[in-house]
């Protein structure tokens, strides 16, 4: 199987069931995100980083693939059997939250983005799955979107802000609070 084949170079592209549509659909938008999110979680993964944790992104980018191919795929004529999205996945994800969350100081303001590559890193791929998460749910307004994606996509983003706060702890980086000025 060739990489290319040529029927995108007039701008459109295929849904999973045959449907063409223009590579700026909002369809298209949505799944491309949740795939530029997966790839940022493997550069996170790439780090020098606890393997409980690499465990965890790979499990979330194997979801971020589920995410990808529902979105991809046509609903109305799309009859390709995709896998399925649980809430199991998403509890999953609460329990990683709380399980970092025992361990890590309050949160007393916000805290500025950084203090370490990796963290960095992290904070990029939460900004990324907001992102995603916009796009899905315009998506949504417009076409049938399985809610439990948007769920899952909106926990993911909280799941990568707590990690970006653990690995400040494990790194031995600075956190930096928010100060206003007023």
């Amino acid at each position: 199987m060739k990489v290319y084949t040529r029927k995108g170079d007039k701008g459109e592209t295929s849904l999973i069931g045959g449907t063409r549509v223009v590579k700026y659909s909002l369809r298209i938008e949505a799944y491309g995100t949740i795939d530029e999110l997966n790839s940022y979680v493997g550069v996170i993964r790439d780090q020098d980083i606890p393997q409980e944790q690499i465990d965890t992104l790979l499990e979330i980018q194997d979801r971020l693939f589920t995410i990808g191919s529902n979105l991809a795929a046509d609903p109305v004529s799309s009859k390709m059997k995709l896998p399925e999205l649980k809430e199991e996945d998403i509890t999953y994800l609460e329990q990683q939250i709380d399980l970092m969350d025992e361990t890590l100081p309050p949160m007393k303001s916000f805290v500025l983005p950084g203090g370490h590559q990796t963290v960095s890193f992290c904070h990029v791929a939460r900004c990324i799955c907001r992102r995603a998460e916009r796009r899905i749910i315009e998506l949504a307004a417009h076409e049938p979107v399985d809610p439990i994606i948007i769920a899952y996509v909106n926990r993911l983003s909280d799941y990568l802000f707590v990690l970006s706060r653990k690995l400040v702890q494990v790194l031995n980086a600075s956190e930096v609070p928010w100060k206003a000025r007023m």
